[in-house]
């Protein structure tokens, strides 16, 4: 129980499943990578259906694309969150794809895309998406929709690349400030399963995760006025922890709605009935919000 606890805490606060520990992270002595590297041209965006790997700044990176492409309606790019992969928003992504062209990737170190080269910070993480949108959406707008990491990584690329991104979805984001909050919640002299939630998330902060990403705090930036739903969860498990959870659950909170700061047009809505996995608990929440926004983008 304590393992299958421990996991789940842990998804939810820096969105990496680390499963028995941390010792199962990657932790190697790394060359450094360089995110400039060029990326792939564009494309077509009904180049690619189904799943193929493509090459983005030297690397093979495991793309899906469903649903038929519509002129003037936005793309839909899924952004799973850390530990998972595509296939986890593969019902997702079936769903939304039928009114939508809708694509998802395997970010490097996930899935089936390569491991990355050294370790990773947001803007080789944001690199790499650029060669992707480049490929699957071509110069059509598109709509972000992103589960925890996932958010986090996409919320903090929008503010740069508004010629393209014209909408965004938050699903139960890590917060902006994580490790901040995770500190404070449960402080150094912790013991017992909090201490343990509190080291593994530290310690994935800091790049012993699947992807290698080194996870920062920041301030929120803002993408100006795209409309932006941020959907937090409903059940409150991190208030299990011992002593702690209550506090953990504020911080959570607090985070979701900070992230309103990188819109003009942006609301907070809360699942009531999911977890952290709103997408697979409540699935009708995540599709009907990721809909509003593409109709909003295509002005319908």
């Amino acid at each position: 129980m304590l393992r299958k606890f421990k996991s789940a805490v842990v998804a939810a606060l820096c969105g990496t499943v680390v499963g028995a520990g941390v010792a199962g992270c990657g932790s190697d002595s790394l060359d450094n990578w360089d995110p400039l590297a060029p990326t792939t041209q564009k494309a077509d965006a009904d180049l690619i259906s189904g799943t193929k790997k493509i090459k983005v700044a030297g690397r093979s990176v495991n793309v899906s694309c469903s649903g038929d492409p519509a002129k003037g309606r936005p793309v839909i790019m899924l952004m799973h969150g850390g530990g998972d992969g595509l296939d986890k928003m593969a019902a997702l992504q079936k769903t939304l794809s039928k009114k939508n062209r809708v694509c998802s990737y395997d970010r490097l170190g996930a899935g089936a895309s390569d491991q990355p080269a050294g370790p990773q910070d947001f803007a080789g993480t944001g690199e790499i998406l650029t060669g992707v949108l480049d490929r699957v959406a071509g110069d059509s707008p598109v709509v972000l929709a992103g589960h925890s990491l996932g958010g986090l990584i996409a919320a903090r690329y929008v503010p740069d690349h508004q010629d393209r991104v014209k909408g965004l979805v938050l699903l139960d984001t890590t917060s902006p400030t994580m490790v901040n909050d995770i500190t404070k919640a449960i402080p150094e002299s912790a013991t017992g399963p909090a201490a343990e939630v509190r080291a593994q998330n530290l310690a994935i902060f800091q790049g012993q995760n699947p992807e290698k990403l080194v996870i920062t705090d920041g301030k929120v930036r803002s993408a100006g006025n795209i409309p932006v739903e941020v959907i937090q969860h409903g059940k409150q498990y991190l208030a299990a922890i011992p002593t702690y959870g209550p506090r953990l659950e504020q911080a959570w909170s607090a985070g979701q709605r900070k992230w309103l700061a990188v819109s003009s047009d942006s609301k907070l809505s809360t699942a009531t009935g999911s977890g952290h996995y709103i997408y697979v608990d409540q699935p009708d929440v995540a599709v009907q919000a990721i809909e509003r926004v593409t109709s909003q983008v295509a002005g319908e």
